[in-house]
């Protein structure tokens, strides 16, 4: 297991362009976490919470943040935009 991790890592830093990839999978996972933890908070508190606001806030920022990231890696070259599929 510790082999598998460590091969991961190597892999992650040395290929152009994943690093980045490994960046955007994060911030997937953070706005995936805090939608569900505004799920939560607006279960759990009935709608009148900070928390819920919060949440919200969050998710509204790692959004942009991961939509400037997509476009610097866009133009950078670091990712290449594709079509959906042969057609």
């Amino acid at each position: 297991m510790r082999l598998a991790g460590m091969l991961l890592a190597f892999d992650l830093c040395c290929r152009p362009g994943s690093m980045i990839k490994a960046l955007i999978l994060l911030l997937l996972a953070g706005i995936i976490l805090s939608l569900f933890s505004g799920l939560f908070f607006l279960n759990q508190d009935q709608g009148n919470s900070r928390r819920m606001v919060r949440a919200l806030t969050v998710r509204i920022t790692l959004s942009v943040i991961l939509f400037l990231v997509l476009i610097y890696a866009w133009f950078n070259g670091l990712i290449q935009p594709h079509g959906v599929g042969p057609g």
